[in-house]
């Protein structure tokens, strides 16, 4: 599909990042462990930010923090951190930074009770993607009721920086539910890719 003949979201609009982004990663469904961990951390990196600023990041991010491997993560010790809250090229906050090693930790424990992460967060949507009918970017919620209920349980589980707003954009990230308005080229083939 040629890039002149696609019809967005409106968000997708912005520049060029958002565009690819969108393009080929938004919405699509994620059963890799590894991608789910990686996109965990960086919607609670982006508390607070706009995701613009986590694109613009993504690859000092992903060097930064060793392609995401929560096995690295949660074996981060002090130093580790302090030269992370120096390094210009990420999210230099020391809360966010300190809950993914946290969550890199916690991780292990979710794996161990619910098989892997894939089959914990796709469990709420009966492994199947939701799909809406958006017609205009007001109709997209920031939280709905059952990423209300997933926080919860990360909550419970111990995870932080998981709030229910955050968790919402995880589910369209992974394409959990398939957000792209229904006037969007790339709605379709979000639901074409769901198994």
């Amino acid at each position: 599909m040629a890039d002149e003949h696609i019809v967005r979201c409106d968000w997708a609009r912005r520049g060029p990042l958002e565009q690819r982004y969108h393009d080929t990663e938004w919405g699509i469904p994620v059963h890799d462990d590894r991608k789910l961990f990686k996109m965990l951390l960086l919607e609670g990196m982006q508390a607070g930010l706009s995701w613009s600023t986590i694109l613009a990041k993504m690859d000092t991010l992903d060097a930064a923090f060793d392609g995401f491997d929560p096995a690295v993560i949660s074996r981060y010790d002090a130093v580790k951190i302090e030269n992370l809250l120096h390094d210009r090229g990420i999210i230099r906050n020391r809360a966010k930074v300190n809950a993914a090693v946290h969550n890199a930790k916690r991780y292990f424990a979710l794996c161990e009770a619910h098989g892997s992460l894939d089959a914990f967060l796709w469990r709420y949507v009966g492994f199947k993607p939701i799909v809406n009918q958006w017609e205009h970017q007001s109709q997209v919620p920031a939280t709905t009721p059952l990423s209300d209920a997933i926080s919860k349980d990360l909550k419970k589980l111990g995870f932080t920086f998981v709030g229910s707003t955050t968790i919402y954009a995880l589910m369209q990230s992974v394409g959990m539910v398939n957000d792209h308005l229904v006037s969007c080229s790339l709605y379709r083939r979000a639901q074409a890719l769901s198994p």
